[in-house]
């Protein structure tokens, strides 16, 4: 009996310490108004437009001609899984408002526009992990400052792709 009593004792102080480290509907709001206005803000100042999950897969399933572009690391993450048919750039997570070689696995300004092609009107789509990565955001405030006409940015990322339990693909070596 002494040890059940223990027991739920313990249970009972692992419930209410949970419950006091968790957060709340309204804190966990506050947070999501943050990522919200950080996305705006972002979108606003690369100049590009946004797309969700459903509405990149909506795309890619009319086959509308565009370039998605991978912009995580190769080896940690291109190289396992990506959306079908993606491309890898690697872009910082903190903001670029310089262009740095040592930022992009040493490719130049020149190179990334090589990359995209000499078509400025394509449609070029950009993703990273998740909401908070900027290097999303570095991609396509670039391709837009390089003159692409038709940029967007999937700011939920591979993990949203994911979460709707849509296909992804490993690098071919």
């Amino acid at each position: 009996m002494r040890l059940l009593r223990l027991w739920l004792a313990w249970v009972v102080i692992l419930s209410l310490a949970g419950n006091a480290l968790a957060k709340d509907a309204f804190e966990e709001e506050v947070d999501k108004e943050a990522l919200a206005v950080k996305v705006a803000e972002e979108t606003v100042k690369g100049g590009y437009g946004l797309v969700t999950a459903p509405g990149l897969k909506s795309l890619m399933d009319q086959g509308k001609p565009m370039l998605v572009v991978d912009t995580m690391p190769f080896a940690d993450s291109y190289k396992k899984e990506h959306l079908p048919g993606a491309v890898n750039f690697v872009f910082p997570v903190e903001p670029m408002e310089e262009w740095d070689p040592a930022k992009t696995g040493g490719k130049s300004l020149a190179d990334f526009e090589k990359f995209l092609g000499p078509d400025k009107n394509r449609l070029l789509v950009f993703y990273c992990g998740f909401v908070k990565c900027g290097r999303s955001h570095n991609g396509a405030a670039w391709a837009k400052k390089l003159g692409y006409a038709n940029v967007l940015r999937m700011p939920g990322g591979i993990f949203a792709w994911k979460g709707l339990g849509y296909g992804l693909e490993a690098a071919k070596e």
